[in-house]
C-alpha cells in the first residue's frame, strides 16, 4: 500500500513503445483518488503537487523542467529544471533531466530519438495542433541534435476525442506525423472525457479539475551502461 492505494491502483500509466527503448523513462500520471480538484487550475495543481512529488520520487524521476503552456507552438531546449516562458514544448539531450507537461484533455506528445539520444515533450490541444507543434518539436531536435524523422518514436497520450469534442485533433496529429515522415508513431487511443474515474477532463468538468502530468527522461549514463 502507498498513500492509501494498493500498488495496482497507483495513478500511473506507461506506454509499451517507450518502455521498450533502452535508457528512456516515461510515465503519465492520471487522476489521483481522494484529492479534491474542483477548483481553479493553480489551486488544483497546489493540491496535487505533494502527491506528484512522491510519485516522481517513487518512479525515479527528478523534479521536472516545465513549460509555461500558453497553447502556442514554441519548443524550447532546456538543460535544467526550469519553467520555460512562452513554451508549450521542451527538448533536451541531458541525461537525468525530467521533462514535464500538464494536460487535462490536451495531448502530451512524447518524442524520442533513440539514435542520437534526444527527447522532446509537447503540449498539443486544438490550438497547438493547428499550429503544428509536432513539426516544431521535430525541427528543434533536428536543429540541435541532428535528429531525422525516420528515427523518431512518437507517442500521443490519452486526450479528448469525439464525440466528447467536436475536433479530432488526435487524428490531425497522426496526419502531421505521416507528413513529417515520423518512423514510429503510436497513439494511446484513449479519450480523457470518457473515463472520469481515470482522467481529468477540462471540458467534462467545466474547467474546474486537476491535471495529468506527462513525464519523459533520458536515464543517466550510469544507468545506461548498467554500472
Amino acid at each position: 500500500m502507498r498513500d492509501g492505494m494498493p500498488e495496482a491502483a497507483l495513478p500511473v500509466e506507461t506506454f509499451p513503445a517507450l518502455d521498450a527503448l533502452p535508457g528512456v523513462r516515461a510515465a503519465f500520471l492520471t487522476r489521483v483518488p481522494g484529492v479534491a480538484v474542483d477548483v481553479e487550475r493553480a489551486e488544483a495543481l497546489d493540491r496535487l503537487r505533494p502527491v506528484h512529488a512522491r510519485l516522481l520520487n517513487d518512479l525515479g524521476f527528478a523534479a521536472p523542467a516545465l513549460a509555461e503552456q500558453i497553447h502556442g507552438s514554441l519548443v524550447t531546449a532546456v538543460t535544467g529544471p526550469v519553467i520555460a516562458p512562452g513554451a508549450d514544448g521542451l527538448a533536451t539531450d541531458t541525461p537525468g533531466l525530467t521533462l514535464g507537461i500538464y494536460v487535462a484533455d490536451c495531448a502530451a506528445i512524447y518524442v524520442v530519438d533513440p539514435v542520437r539520444r534526444a527527447i522532446a515533450l509537447l503540449h498539443s490541444g486544438r490550438k497547438g495542433t493547428e499550429a503544428n507543434i509536432l513539426a516544431r518539436g521535430v525541427e528543434c531536435l533536428h536543429a540541435r541534435h541532428g535528429s531525422v524523422p525516420a528515427d523518431l518514436v512518437v507517442v500521443v497520450s490519452p486526450c479528448i476525442r469525439p464525440p466528447f469534442y467536436e475536433v479530432d485533433f488526435a487524428a490531425t496529429l497522426a496526419a502531421q506525423a505521416r507528413a513529417l515522415g515520423v518512423g514510429h508513431y503510436h497513439d494511446a487511443g484513449t479519450c480523457t472525457a470518457s473515463d472520469p474515474d481515470r482522467y481529468y477532463s477540462y471540458r467534462r468538468e467545466r474547467g474546474h479539475t486537476g491535471r495529468m502530468l506527462a513525464l519523459l527522461m533520458l536515464s543517466c549514463a550510469k544507468l545506461e551502461d548498467g554500472s
